[in-house]
């Protein structure tokens, strides 16, 4: 039974559609990827799916709870990383899961445990009592996990994981990524603009362009039907988008402001 079952999604913002009759389902403990340029949706679908954002029109369900009749019951099997920073950095890391522990409702006979057991997995228990705004923005993205884990939840939602992240702490995040699928089952939907990221991580992926799904398969398959030898992700991605700089309206500066942010706050 898909954990992801969305149909026909689609959000209008006045009379534009940021998503136009979106479709997809996604398999428990399958990572799949979102790609597409800025303004294309990825993350107006995400912010619908975690319940942020209410839709337009469709219908999506996590677990078989539907976003918008069960907000509360979908909130309890999701983890959400923003690009946004989510953690406090005038607390310890201890401290910013513990916050999250007793928001989730995890009891208090069992919160140190599953805090310390949290840390201890994204390799943080050493530095648990350090205020964060001393971490590194590879361990601050390693607590934000640990935050959006700390229930369990059946599927983590992923917005630009490593957006501002070094080569050593983008494969960091990269091998937790997979240890969580591989540990625990997660079912894992990120969004990226990494092309290797995409296709070192992501079981299928589902390319967006101004707000419809334009492709969707593996990694291999998506790269086979690209018209060109030894095609990569980089080549999937111009041919299914490749004129959006010249027609694209939407991912001007907002969204680049966005991205900036998040990469001056991590770098």
């Amino acid at each position: 039974m898909a954990v992801v079952t969305i149909q026909d999604l689609t959000k209008r913002f006045g009379p534009k559609a940021a998503v136009d009759g979106f479709n997809l389902t996604v398999e428990p403990g399958e990572v799949f990827g979102l790609l597409g340029p800025n303004g294309a949706g990825k993350s107006t679908i995400i912010k619908m799916l975690t319940t942020l954002l209410p839709s337009s029109a469709g219908r999506a369900a996590i677990a078989g709870y539907d976003i918008t009749r069960q907000p509360m019951a979908v909130q309890r099997r999701i983890g959400y990383v923003p690009q946004a920073l989510s953690v406090d950095g005038t607390l310890t890391g201890y401290e910013n899961l513990l916050i999250l522990a007793k928001l989730y409702g995890v009891s208090h006979r069992h919160r140190t445990e599953r805090i310390r057991a949290a840390l201890h997995y994204v390799g943080l228990d050493s530095v648990a009592h350090r205020l964060v705004n001393t971490y590194s923005g590879g361990m601050i993205r390693r607590l934000e996990i640990a935050q959006a884990t700390l229930h369990q939840p059946m599927v983590l939602f992923l917005d630009e994981p490593t957006v501002g992240l070094d080569p050593v702490a983008r494969k960091a995040m990269w091998d937790l990524i997979l240890q969580l699928r591989r540990d625990h089952n997660t079912t894992v939907f990120l969004t990226t603009h990494f092309m290797d990221e995409a296709d070192a991580l992501c079981d299928r992926i589902a390319i967006l362009y101004q707000g419809q799904q334009v492709a969707i398969g593996t990694p291999d398959s998506l790269k086979a039907a690209v018209p060109q030898p030894n095609a990569t992700m980089d080549d999937v991605f111009i041919h299914y988008t490749g004129d959006y700089l010249t027609t694209n309206e939407e991912g001007g500066y907002s969204d680049t402001s966005t991205t900036r942010r998040t990469a001056q706050r991590l770098g």
